[in-house]
């Protein structure tokens, strides 16, 4: 077990308006609410920031509008998109450090195709980008791209960056959880890509996790994180059951960027238009998630749940 603090953060939508460009009105509003909950975020993800439906001149004023408006409150860190080359990751590594963000994850790399890089390749890869980063790093490790990153290349990064503060472990294969948790053994956070595996990592060691439901309801996650570090087992179960409730609504295939706008353009949100290539969900789905976020309590421009 360890004594790091447990946390959460919201994989954030990017917000645009009805003309397709960059809101940053919306980026304030969005980011405040955060930071009044107490819950950090990661700009311009691959879903739901779609961050490679941006410019860097775009990416760079998102970055510096969300540390503006977050004041210190929280952690915000930039997720960055899956790069086919470090080079790619390098040009969102020089604007996150350049407007001072907290953090950068770095996803591995997509060789598309179904290719996978090898040990050697994959860790080359991740000391290209740590060998000349100015702010802390957080890898990430996501089934999504078909791999998982080895325990041993984990060991020895870990052993040789000491500027590398956590790693994101997205995965249903809780053995492999596990043995990141124990691998870390609390020399850095471990927090669980979406809530579906929150109680299992935090019961094992790890420190909370990130979630797309956060821009929906954040006061929501940061309560499951106040009320078990509290010792309070009964509210943080109950405020969990309704967060995986939140979770289960959006069953609409192909990521949750499209539900995650409708909901906040159905809470009065600002930011909820979407850039090409996706499209936004049809009015006829409207209906159905204002009824789902009704029955759970979500209404108006602030969850209801308190913070904890």
């Amino acid at each position: 077990m360890t004594d790091r603090t447990s946390s959460t953060l919201v994989c954030t939508v990017t917000p645009f308006d009805g003309d397709g460009g960059l809101d940053e009105g919306a980026v304030r509003v969005l980011v405040d609410r955060y930071g009044r909950a107490g819950v950090g975020t990661y700009l311009a993800s691959s879903s739901p920031g779609e961050g490679f439906a941006l410019s860097l001149a775009e990416t760079e004023r998102l970055y510096g509008v969300a540390r503006e408006a977050m004041a210190g409150r929280a952690s915000v860190r930039a997720m960055g998109i899956e790069p086919h080359t470090p080079a790619e990751t390098v040009a969102l590594l020089r604007i996150a450090e350049s407007v001072g963000l907290d953090a950068m994850q770095l996803y591995c790399l997509d060789c598309s195709h179904g290719n996978r890089p090898n040990d050697v390749e994959l860790e080359r890869f991740f000391r290209t980008l740590l060998d000349q980063m100015s702010i802390p790093a957080v890898l990430s490790t996501h089934f999504l791209l078909g791999y998982m990153i080895p325990l041993e290349v984990l060991q020895r990064l870990l052993a040789d960056y000491p500027h590398i503060i956590g790693i994101n472990v997205s995965t249903n294969d809780l053995g492999y959880l596990t043995r990141v948790i124990d691998l870390v053994d609390g020399r850095v956070d471990v927090h669980v890509g979406g809530p579906m595996h929150a109680l299992s990592g935090m019961a094992m060691g790890g420190q909370g996790f990130l979630s797309t439901e956060g821009a929906i309801a954040p006061r929501l996650c940061a309560s499951v994180i106040n009320h078990l570090a509290a010792g309070d087992q009964v509210a943080g179960f109950a405020a969990y059951k309704r967060l995986m409730q939140l979770s289960a609504i959006n069953v609409w295939p192909g990521g949750s960027v499209r539900y995650i706008k409708t909901a906040l353009r159905l809470l009065g949100q600002p930011g909820w238009h979407t850039r090409p290539p996706y499209l936004p969900l049809d009015d006829s789905c409207h209906p159905q998630i204002a009824a789902g976020l009704d029955a759970l309590g979500i209404t108006g421009t602030e969850d209801l749940a308190p913070a904890g």
